[in-house]
């Protein structure tokens, strides 16, 4: 159920140049699930929506969230000045996180490229199988890869080639020769676009998690949709709403 209530800071810091590393105190720790993300509302009340924040770790035991975010504008530019003790107001928990069965057991690539590596770390500490993890960079400040190493066997790729593979993701599948059963992804659509081809020429369901300016969040506005293969049942046309449907999807019924 989606609810907006009243979270604290439990700690704050940044983790690589514009990257910031904040734990929630939540109840909403309770129901969240790798994929899924919150809506956080600025103090600022002329920036009025939410921004959605993609969920990096969940804690049950002590109710807690863990939110890594680039700053990217005034509202996440306001959000990184938090401080332990501060209230924040959050809207959750929100979308269709990634299907943990359809990996169970399996061979699978868990690709994170940018700021969609931090939803890769929930997900790669509930899987069981062979997991390889394959991450994409700008360069070497590689935030996140320490813990997802705990998780997973770790492939990077860095834009300049100053760690690792020089590319992409998918250049360092092929460097590496690595193969897989199921793929699950995050990153920028021109990522995704490759995962999903690679996808359909290997034969192997891929599920990636659409990254999307969004309005209101709950599927309301029909600011954010993504062409499928299926009619909606919402809007009664060849789409889906990435903030109710999604954000994760099957590669293969979804236009990119």
């Amino acid at each position: 159920m989606r609810q907006k209530q009243t979270a604290v800071v439990i700690s704050q810091r940044e983790i690589a140049p514009d990257i910031y590393d904040m734990w929630l105190e939540t109840a909403l720790a309770r129901e969240a699930g790798p994929g899924q993300f919150l809506g956080i509302y600025p103090k600022d009340k002329s920036t009025l929506l939410p921004r959605p924040i993609s969920i990096c770790e969940i804690n049950e035991q002590i109710g807690a969230l863990r939110l890594v975010y680039r700053v990217a504008g005034a509202g996440t530019r306001e959000f990184c000045g938090y401080e332990a003790g501060d209230s924040v107001s959050i809207l959750g928990v929100l979308g269709n996180g990634f299907p943990l069965e359809q990996g169970m057991g399996k061979k699978v690539f868990l690709m994170g490229g940018g700021i969609g590596v931090p939803p890769i770390l929930e997900l790669a500490k509930r899987l069981e199988g062979d997991k390889q993890i394959i991450l994409g960079y700008r360069d070497q400040k590689l935030f996140l890869k320490d813990d997802l190493k705990q998780n997973g066997r770790v492939y990077v790729a860095t834009e300049d080639g100053t760690v690792g593979t020089r590319g992409n993701v998918m250049d360092a599948i092929r460097e590496n020769g690595l193969e897989a059963e199921v793929i699950f992804a995050c990153g920028p659509m021109p990522m995704l676009r490759a995962i999903k081809a690679y996808a359909a020429k290997k034969g192997i369901p891929a599920y990636i998690s659409l990254e999307e300016h969004m309005a209101c969040g709950v599927g309301a506005c029909l600011g954010c949709v993504v062409k499928t293969k299926e009619i909606d049942g919402h809007s009664h046309v060849h789409n889906a709403r990435i903030c109710t449907e999604g954000p994760v999807f099957e590669a293969a019924e979804v236009e990119i």
